[in-house]
């Protein structure tokens, strides 16, 4: 099978929002053997929408279109598939219902322009939308079946997750695209490269190999687009092991996988406590950590502590440390995992020290040198890293690597 996406919306075109519904749906479409040819983002008009029906690939089966669906004026998407598909706007009091319900649970009523929410093409069928007031539309023009959904990202992910993942299961035949991912940290796309050569140009033609860096964390996915899935599920698998076992502990995991995750649950298995003590982080790696659902079972707490006398005051940091080394150095790290260690009487503890930028630097300690020590059962360690002259991508980079640290600290602890 064949897809394609078609997100509406001006606010994309400009760069006020980012469009994440395309990327889930993309990731949902994978993962039933469905390749995605291609994706287009267009303007609330109905000359761009029609273009871009009108320029779908004769071998597309499914087409998505996000976005335009809500009550107001500039919403014209449910208008233009009706006149595109020749139908004509019907009443559905059920979907009138739910829209009422939904507004009943905020103490609110709905008004006229949510009344005409209700009002849906006679070309399309209904998919309802328990999340919101915007009904989903499923239309079929010959062999080709369209998804019309709202823009809000978690009403999109409802309606693909719970209703048209499943249709498709049940009605369409499955597709022949395999994908797995292999996701590494703390080590560049051309030293990745490099060591895995000869083991890359050994891969059959017909497995195909791509680089996902990001700042700290580069993604392999390695694809097959014919053949029977089951065996090349196999055979991909297979190879993922090989490289495994080349490229060692920089491997955190694979599609899926967060390193805050995977350093919660290897903290939840040794029955272990986290602390952590930021400063040129900023709470950037408690952020991390605490995104994760249940992360209370192991995070204690941390002390953004940017200035060296909350250092010393809080972290019990010697200003001897600071004063002799410096507060961007292996010793003042230390004592801050240390301090973070004691103050929260967790297990283990992280710390961050460094000049994330774009000033404040020095010949000796240019502008992205940042110390991370991890602190724990066998001892504290601190190690020295250069990450460049972009402040985001030097707090990014140092917090992704700090929990980096932790993790294969944690999978080398032996009780």
């Amino acid at each position: 099978m064949q897809a394609e996406i078609i997100a509406i919306g001006d606010e994309i075109l400009i760069g006020q929002t980012v469009d994440t519904n395309s990327t889930f749906i993309a990731s949902q479409l994978s993962a039933l053997g469905v390749k995605i040819i291609q994706k287009k983002v267009v303007s609330d008009q109905a000359i761009a929408i029609v273009s871009a029906l009108d320029a779908i690939d004769a071998a597309t089966n499914l087409v998505f279109i996000t976005g335009g669906l809500g009550p107001t004026k500039d919403d014209i998407t449910k208008e233009t598939l009706n006149d595109y598909f020749g139908g004509t706007l019907e009443y559905h009091p059920q979907v009138f219902e739910h829209i009422t319900s939904l507004f009943k649970t905020f103490g609110k009523v709905p008004n006229a322009s949510n009344k005409q929410q209700a009002y849906l093409p006679s070309v399309c069928q209904p998919i309802m939308n328990e999340m919101g007031t915007a009904c989903g539309m499923h239309f079929t023009k010959g062999e080709v079946h369209y998804f019309s959904l709202p823009g809000v990202p978690y009403e999109t992910q409802h309606l693909v997750a719970d209703k048209i993942v499943p249709w498709i299961n049940a009605n369409l035949k499955a597709g022949t695209v395999v994908h797995k991912m292999l996701i590494t940290q703390g080590v560049s796309e051309s030293e990745l490269a490099e060591t895995m050569e000869e083991w890359e140009n050994a891969l059959p033609a017909y497995l195909h190999l791509a680089y996902l860096p990001s700042p700290g964390i580069v993604k392999l996915r390695l694809s097959s687009y014919d053949g029977v899935p089951a065996d090349r599920t196999v055979e991909i698998a297979q190879q993922f092991e090989q490289l495994k076992n080349i490229l060692g502990d920089v491997v955190f995991g694979g599609k899926g996988d967060a390193l805050p995750e995977v350093v919660g649950e290897l903290l939840i298995k040794q029955k272990a406590t986290l602390s952590i003590a930021e400063s040129c982080t900023g709470g950037c790696i408690s952020h991390l950590l605490t995104s994760v659902a249940g992360s209370s079972a192991y995070f204690l707490g941390s002390a953004v502590t940017y200035a060296n006398a909350v250092k010393t005051e809080l972290l019990k940091v010697r200003s001897e440390s600071i004063a002799k080394e410096g507060v961007v150095s292996k010793k003042v790290a230390e004592e801050m995992a240390l301090g973070a260690q004691a103050k929260f009487k967790s297990t283990y503890a992280i710390a961050t020290t460094g000049v994330a930028g774009p000033s404040g630097g020095t010949k000796e300690k240019p502008v992205g040198t940042v110390w991370i020590a991890t602190a724990g059962p066998d001892g504290v360690r601190a190690k020295k890293y250069l990450f460049g002259k972009n402040r985001e991508r030097n707090i990014q980079k140092a917090a992704l690597m700090a929990l980096d640290l932790l993790r294969k600290d944690l999978q080398n602890f032996k009780n």
